[in-house]
């Protein structure tokens, strides 16, 4: 037996609890107890109904639900692997996603798709709060940990807010920090939703077609200007969203349609 399924021959064929959950418990207190690091490949389909000696939809569904839950990246061709734990974002604070990687020792780095001038249309116009037709800066970018895509970006920037934002070096440098070194916004607003990425973010964030992902839609402003509107897209399984706050420090500003 492959040295990595030692231990897997204590499933039990007669025990009540379903063999597809005692594997998939298995996986998860070896990935849990650091014994199956992140980046660990992890035993093929056929390795594991050969060595287990049960059915190939008992296995995949126990791959398929440590992959929900966050513990397991599969890549199409190469395989099953032991994910990061997801890295939380915060939606009350604008953090720069480099400090937020280098802070627990790993590696940020960017790469710039794209960095151009566009013409805003209607429902970019409304967005941005400029007319229809105003020039808006616009930024594609892909940020990884180590070597794992993590944030797909896309950014709008007013230039009469930051006219100097076209000129930046984006691999050098983040949009929010250098965003944040020149405008304090006095203004923000977080949307957030699950979606599944068009093909090109899906191809720039290496995923399978049928994983979702979490959206977030941040707009800043300042002296009532949108200083910036950027769709930030992460894997579901590498990824959360969340925040923490005494409950009287931030007044939530009411959106249309009754919501808080």
């Amino acid at each position: 037996m492959n040295a990595i399924l030692d231990g897997f021959d204590a499933i039990s064929k007669a025990a009540p609890v379903p063999i597809y959950l005692q594997i998939k418990n298995r996986i998860e207190q070896r990935i849990d107890s650091g014994e199956w690091p992140a980046g660990q490949k992890l035993p093929s389909e056929n390795e594991l109904v050969a060595a287990l000696g049960v059915s190939r939809m008992t296995i995949n569904r126990a791959l398929r639900e440590l992959t929900e839950a966050g513990f397991v990246r599969r890549v199409h061709g190469l395989g099953s692997f032991v994910a990061e734990r997801p890295r939380h974002a915060s939606l009350i604070e604008l953090k720069d996603i480099a400090l937020e990687i280098e802070r627990d020792g790993k590696t940020h780095r960017s790469k710039v798709l794209s960095l151009d001038r566009v013409d805003a249309n209607p429902a970019l116009a409304a967005r941005m709060e400029v007319t229809a037709g105003a020039e808006l800066y616009r930024l594609r970018a892909v940020h990884y940990q180590d070597d794992t895509p993590i944030q797909f970006e896309m950014r709008f920037v007013n230039p009469v807010v930051v006219a100097d934002f076209i000129a930046q070096d984006f691999s050098r440098t983040t949009a929010t920090a250098y965003l944040l070194q020149q405008v304090k916004p006095d203004e923000m607003e977080h949307r957030v939703r699950a979606v599944l990425p068009d093909a090109d973010c899906r191809r720039h964030l290496e995923l399978a077609a049928e994983l979702p992902c979490l959206e977030l839609v941040r707009r800043t402003w300042k002296d009532g200007r949108v200083v910036t509107c950027a769709t930030l897209t992460y894997p579901g399984d590498r990824y959360a969203l969340g925040a923490r706050y005494a409950t009287d420090e931030y007044r939530l500003r009411e959106q249309p349609g009754g919501g808080n």
